[in-house]
């Protein structure tokens, strides 16, 4: 009889080891991701062909390589909101977090909800961080195996080139020619290639944070050089904003706008923007290559994308923070290199995409079940079937009340004041003609209507930043602000 037991309890012990063996091989041959976050750039790509002079060589391969959303959206024109709400998984209008925020705001926002690295690193995932992932440098050992603080180095300017407005380092739009070194971005994208040539027992999370295209648009001088010497303009309809309620008008940024005109700089910050661009994706192709070149190629999902768009004079506008296109729209590439993963690389998808899916998106290549509150869908249904229509079109939030709809062929605007916009993009792709009191297009707009959220979250006031308040409550806050400066002038 204790014979017997001893074998059965050998087999158990047996089994129990080879399962947990198994188990762990499983674990180990879960993906790893490559997570390129890209800040402030628009759809001026190759892949895209928001400009026909950008030159994105490396972004363009990729693109070729994976499935490329060509009408991805933010979930808000603006970085913390929408990196907020993708990082964490919920969209504005269910968490509140509809402007910018202070940089504490994390420690509240790591009680209420998992961010995407935690989820990982929470799942066996070692994580790696490096660059601007959130809105400010959040090193938080919960989300981070490890995450470098590149900081840069001093910035030399050509002497006599590009532009600077008046003595604001923020609004600089010069060559630089110090070393590559010196450069934020060149030292985040070195920290992916270390993380990349280093020996991984577990999967790995690599998150390489690039800073440009956002202001300062200051890049090494070969990529000013290397554009052609006229930049060409955006289209722009002098009569674009005639048909535009006033709560759009109001979030435009007229003011950098009309100074460029006025002061004939447009094509320096064009041309500015443009050699960004193209320093971001020198950098970005030293992390692919790199990645191309180590172990890991043919286990490692690339995920880029930027978190919002950029207005470059479109709609009489400079930066962001509107409702329109040039602001939501941004570069999104998925590129699955698994051979067992079923994935058809060299796809363009076409339908409205939100970032907002990324998160459930990841955590389903990584097998990991998400928090109930997550918002969005995975995408890996479509990139095993580019003809599948998502269930969800991309909304954009600015502010309380004021939302966009995005489906493939249209965009609907709805402010917090019942104020609305109508764009058909099959035949005004620039967005110039309104046609929302069109008497014909009321059952489409309820339609698109029928999307938005019917229960918004109250907005979030902790470390709210007040100038950044749209919609329902702006002036509230706007008056707060209008009295701290009262106040400080007192003094």
């Amino acid at each position: 009889m204790r014979y017997t037991y001893n074998i059965l309890l050998t087999a158990f012990l047996t089994l129990t080891i080879f399962s947990s063996g198994f188990c762990q091989e499983k674990s180990d041959k879960r993906p790893n991701i490559l997570f390129i976050a890209i800040d402030d750039m628009n759809d001026w790509t190759g892949f895209l062909g928001g400009h026909e002079q950008t030159i994105t060589p490396n972004m363009d391969k990729l693109a070729d390589q994976g499935i490329n959303f060509t009408n991805a959206h933010c979930s808000a024109p603006g970085c913390s909101p929408s990196r907020n709400s993708l990082l964490y998984g919920i969209e504005p209008f269910n968490s509140g977090l509809y402007p910018f925020y202070e940089h504490d705001i994390h420690a509240t926002l790591m009680k209420e909800y998992t961010s995407l690295p935690r989820l990982l690193k929470e799942n066996g995932y070692d994580t790696f961080g490096a660059g601007k992932i959130h809105h400010g440098n959040l090193n938080d050992e919960r989300e981070w195996t490890h995450y470098d603080e590149t900081k840069g180095g001093k910035q030399i300017f050509v002497e006599g080139e590009g532009y600077q407005k008046g003595k604001s380092k923020k609004m600089s739009f010069r060559p630089t020619h110090h070393a590559d070194e010196d450069h934020k971005d060149h030292q985040v994208a070195s920290y992916g290639i270390d993380v990349l040539n280093e020996k991984h027992d577990k999967p790995f999370f690599l998150a390489v944070g690039i800073v440009k295209p956002h202001l300062p648009f200051d890049a090494p001088k070969r990529f000013f050089d290397a554009l052609p010497e006229n930049i060409q303009a955006p289209a722009i309809y002098e009569e674009d904003l005639m048909d535009i309620p006033k709560e759009g008008l109001g979030m435009r940024k007229a003011g950098d706008y009309n100074f460029f005109k006025k002061e004939g700089k447009w094509e320096d910050v064009r041309r500015a923007y443009l050699a960004c661009i193209s320093w971001a994706d020198f950098n970005i192709g030293r992390v692919l290559e790199a990645l191309e070149n180590s172990e890991y190629a043919d286990n490692t999902i690339v995920v880029l994308w930027s978190d919002h768009g950029y207005h470059l004079g479109e709609k009489m506008s400079f930066k962001k923070f509107t409702l329109w296109e040039e602001a939501t729209k941004v570069p999104f590439i998925i590129y699955d290199p698994r051979k067992d993963s079923k994935v058809k690389g060299g796809e363009n998808y076409d339908e409205a995409v939100s970032l907002i899916n990324i998160y459930k998106t990841i955590a389903d290549f990584a097998v990991i079940e998400t928090p109930k509150y997550v918002d969005g869908e995975s995408l890996v249904p479509v990139l095993k079937h580019p003809n599948k229509t998502l269930k969800h079109p991309a909304i954009t939030s600015w502010g309380k009340g004021n939302y966009a709809v995005r489906t493939e062929d249209y965009r609907y605007i709805r402010y917090y004041d019942g104020t609305e916009e109508l764009y058909f993009h099959t035949e005004d792709d620039n967005e110039w003609y309104n046609l929302a009191k069109g008497e014909e297009y009321q059952e489409k707009k309820e339609e698109l209507a029928s999307y938005l959220p019917q229960n918004e979250a109250p907005l979030v006031k902790d470390f709210v930043a007040p100038w950044s308040v749209e919609g329902e409550g702006r002036e509230e806050f706007r008056g707060t602000e209008v009295k701290k400066k009262k106040k400080a002038s007192m003094k």
